[in-house]
């Protein structure tokens, strides 16, 4: 049965708010009530009832005449700001609703990465991807390690984009890219032009590596020991541009990967490559087995590598992954 009493008249009365909200909305926009009955194919005793019904129910003057035309008082201008996009949003929701419509019939993409990944790597391809594909709503997550991986186990983004050690048994990992170990100092640095450079030769400079946690703090730390060369670390810091940034200023040398280093760097750095002592980095695709991919997702493993949905269809016939 309806609910009957004070509260049902209330919340019958409040359901029907968004008659004198709009009213008033194109009042304060028109300044007149004649040309806002108009606007809204309503009676001009109409919109004044919609009117003194809004200002009744707030206890405030909304309008007054200024001159031929009604302008809104100090409250009116306060209620104009916070229900103008009320009443545009609700009016406009049909056809926001159809454009989002359109929008899941071309599908959506997420793609899981790190930050040099987003920053480094993918603007080409997204770039290109957007432009064969501007309908598909492409979503990039920005993630680290585990996280990542967390995403992908959970069906939360349709593939991952970036560099893997250790990869696990439910993923498949098919590197594409590889960047060289780079050691990068100031231009003036003694390091820039030293005709052999030896791994012993960094050990009088502090070097800025980024936190423990991450794998190129650990691969540092693993090759020196491995040598037996001891170094020491000026800085811990996030980021490859932070890091760049630090060099440039003087504040100790770092290894990075070279997929950081851009046309812009070698005005203020000077690098070298450590390929004789560091492993390379891949950077590649990343796809939980056993997942099928969308015509979105398999249109932007394309334009990364093409071989590497030949190689999981291979893989998805019944054949081993090598």
């Amino acid at each position: 049965m309806a609910e009957s009493g004070p509260s049902a008249l209330r919340f019958a009365y409040k359901g029907s708010r968004l008659k004198p909200l709009r009213a008033f909305c194109q009042v304060a926009r028109l300044g007149s009530v004649s040309r806002a009955a108009e606007a809204l194919y309503l009676s001009q005793p109409a919109v004044t009832l919609q009117l003194q019904a809004l200002e009744r129910e707030l206890g405030v003057r909304l309008l007054e005449r200024s001159g031929r035309r009604l302008t809104p008082t100090r409250e009116g201008e306060l209620l104009y700001e916070m229900a103008r996009p009320l009443v545009e949003g609700l009016d406009g929701l049909a056809a926001s609703f159809r454009e989002q419509v359109r929008g899941l019939d071309a599908g959506e993409l997420n793609v899981a990465a790190g930050s040099s990944t987003i920053l480094y790597l993918l603007p080409g391809i997204v770039d290109a991807f957007r432009q064969r594909h501007a309908d598909v709503r492409l979503s990039l997550h920005n993630v680290t390690g585990a996280s990542g991986l967390d995403l992908l186990r959970n069906d939360a983004v349709d593939l991952a984009v970036g560099s893997m050690l250790d990869v696990p048994a439910d993923l498949s990992y098919a590197p594409v890219y590889r960047f060289e170990p780079m050691l990068i100092m100031p231009p003036d640095h003694p390091l820039a032009d030293k005709r052999e450079l030896k791994l012993e030769d960094l050990s009088p400079y502090g070097l800025i590596l980024p936190p423990k946690r991450l794998t190129t703090y650990r691969l540092v730390d693993l090759v020196f020991q491995q040598n037996r060369v001891p170094y020491t670390v000026a800085l811990e810091v996030g980021g490859w541009e932070v890091i760049k940034q630090y060099v440039a200023m003087g504040l100790g040398i770092s290894i990075v990967t070279a997929i950081c280093l851009t046309e812009a760097d070698r005005q203020r750095l000077a690098a070298r490559s450590l390929a004789r002592w560091f492993p390379s980095r891949s950077y590649g695709i990343v796809m939980r087995k056993g997942k099928f991919l969308s015509a979105q997702a398999r249109a932007f493993v394309e334009l990364i590598k093409p071989e590497v949905l030949a190689a999981r269809e291979y893989d998805q016939s019944g054949h081993s992954e090598r």
